[in-house]
């Protein structure tokens, strides 16, 4: 996704088939089980699935694109020689041009594999980066 690209909620043409939409997203969403590199892009097409616009759809679009030119991505569990248990979290400091909210995540590796991650939008609206980070 482009990072200089913001979708908003009343962007574009409503979409003819809404449901389609819908479809669509959902797929998407199962699929990020195995392929944790689409997991934030799919988070938010998720959240205009009441009025997808046609912004909307090409962000979906382009998704399934990236999909297509990277046949066999996803989880690969190989032995890089350790057992440390590591992990790494952010947060996006009022990341959301809609509600201004920010976004923390983390993940988890053991021996150098992804075994959990997670992002979440957070419930209130943070004052300052360090609040958003802490």
């Amino acid at each position: 996704m482009d990072p200089n690209i913001k979708l908003v909620a009343d962007e574009g043409d409503a979409l003819d088939d809404p449901e389609r939409y819908r479809r669509l997203v959902g797929k998407l969403n199962y699929l990020t089980f195995t392929q944790p590199d689409i997991s934030f892009l799919v988070s938010v097409v998720s959240q205009f699935m009441s009025s997808p616009r046609t912004s909307h759809w090409d962000t979906v679009i382009r998704i399934l694109r990236y999909l297509k030119k990277a046949p066999g991505r996803g989880l690969a569990y190989t032995d890089h020689g350790h057992t440390r248990v590591e992990g790494f979290s952010d947060a996006n400091w009022a990341g959301s041009p809609i509600d201004r909210r920010s976004t923390t995540s983390y993940c988890t590796f053991f021996g150098g594999n992804l075994v959990s991650w997670k992002s979440k939008k957070q419930s209130v609206v943070a004052r300052s980066s360090a609040e958003s980070e802490y």
